[in-house]
């Protein structure tokens, strides 16, 4: 596994997600958004499946008083998102083309179950 884990700022999530990796020995890479600058072939993949609103924290006030709260254009809700990514729901996870927004222990138990034998 090769986990990142996107972090802008601390909370709930990000302190459960910590805890979940140390407690298994499991390494991961904390990317910190506030130095690290996301491309927009990351956030694309961080939107697949979900789409991008799913990536944005709708709870926040400065979203909600931002013109990304009311959008539909999904190219526009990227690039605000590429330049604003406190707007984003911290943590996202990945491992290779897996992602999780936000934190979900049991999802985080499916990636790391063996698979089934047929």
């Amino acid at each position: 596994m090769n986990i990142q884990m996107y972090i802008y700022k601390r909370n709930f999530d990000v302190q459960k997600a910590e805890r979940y990796f140390k407690e298994r020995r499991i390494s991961y890479q904390a990317v910190d958004l506030k130095k690290h600058k996301l491309g927009r072939r990351e956030l694309e993949l961080f939107a697949r499946g979900r789409g991008v609103r799913a990536l944005i924290n709708v709870g926040d006030e400065a979203v909600k008083s931002h013109p990304i709260a009311y959008t539909t254009d999904q190219g526009r809700m990227l690039d605000y998102l590429a330049d604003m990514p406190q707007f984003l729901i911290s943590p996202i996870i990945r491992d290779g083309q897996r992602v999780m927004v936000g934190f979900d222990q049991a999802e985080m138990d499916r990636w790391l179950s063996p698979p089934a034998s047929t």
